[in-house]
């Protein structure tokens, strides 16, 4: 089996995320390229054939032009799976050349199982293995949900490439998008609630928490999905990536979307009633007991210091 892992320059420098993609690829312990449109001085580490593309000449983002190169590369190398991000590079670019290949997508994998993807479904409550029906697939990956241990190391085999087909989209710039209420992406404590508190009046007893120990409370995606807290204080890949001094989970199970979004916090606590919650494996100290009971006790003595 063959796969093409797709790697993404943005703003003048390689993403460092594409050691995801390498991740990827070693579970599956497959023959490996990438592919990149980027800069020769800003290569990736990698011991394989790399595909490259010259961002001077072709932009960091031009559907039209990214595409055919891809599809060029594609055509010589016939990869069984295509790689991408779930990124906003890849959620453009992936459907285009499933469409032109007439290949399956599947997109936000989160683990392979016997040589077989694994996406997050219900609310990534639950876990279902997909199956292509395809000669070729194209994936995206959510972000997190691969790593290595060890950044990735090697120097690649470099094949230029090139197109003479041009499009009429220009990338032009990148805008921020705009920071309302708090920013917990500069809180060195946050705590957060889950879709274990319950129900949206004992986010209180989190909030109360939250200030007894100085810091900021959050939430994970279900409490904000149901209108119990707003979007700013979402933790994860669809809210804030945060990396506190100090991270408390207050019954959160512990998805990867949001795992991905705070496990680099520098010391995890994590309150659940459920002992084997994937939670435990990023905490530092694990308590298991009932929050709304929990809770209100650690905050009285924490204000009786």
């Amino acid at each position: 089996m063959k796969t093409l892992l797709v790697a993404e320059f943005r703003e003048g420098k390689l993403r460092e995320k594409y050691s995801q993609l390498i991740a990827f690829a070693k579970g599956l312990q497959t023959e490996t390229s990438m592919f990149l449109v980027g800069s020769p001085t800003d290569l990736p580490q990698f011991s394989g054939t790399l595909f490259l593309a010259d961002v001077a000449k072709y932009g960091e983002y031009n559907p039209t032009v990214h595409k055919q190169l891809l599809l060029d590369v594609i055509a010589k190398e016939q990869p069984e799976m295509i790689v991408f991000h779930h990124s906003s590079y890849g959620w453009d670019l992936a459907p285009r050349i499933a469409v032109a290949l007439k290949a399956a997508q599947i997109s936000e994998v989160i683990a392979i199982e016997d040589g077989v993807p694994v996406i997050p479904v219900c609310n990534a409550k639950l876990r279902r293995k997909i199956t292509s029906k395809t000669a070729q697939t194209v994936l995206t990956l959510q972000a997190g949900a691969f790593g290595m241990e060890e950044d990735p190391t090697g120097t690649p085999t470099v094949i230029q490439i090139d197109t003479g087909v041009t499009g009429k989209v220009q990338c032009s710039g990148y805008e921020a998008a705009k920071l309302e209420g708090v920013d917990l992406t500069k809180s060195e404590i946050i705590v957060s609630a889950g879709r274990g508190v319950g129900k949206p009046e004992n986010i209180a007893i989190v909030q109360a928490l939250a200030k007894a120990l100085g810091g900021d409370y959050g939430a994970s995606r279900p409490v904000v999905d149901a209108g119990w807290v707003d979007h700013d204080r979402q933790v994860g890949t669809t809210g804030r990536t945060v990396t506190p001094k100090l991270y408390v989970a207050c019954g959160i199970s512990g998805a990867i979307q949001h795992l991905a979004g705070m496990k680099k916090s520098d010391f995890i606590v994590a309150i659940n009633t459920d002992k084997d919650a994937p939670i435990g494996e990023v905490a530092d100290v694990f308590v298991v007991a009932d929050l709304k009971q929990f809770l209100p006790i650690l905050t009285e003595k924490l204000l009786a210091r």
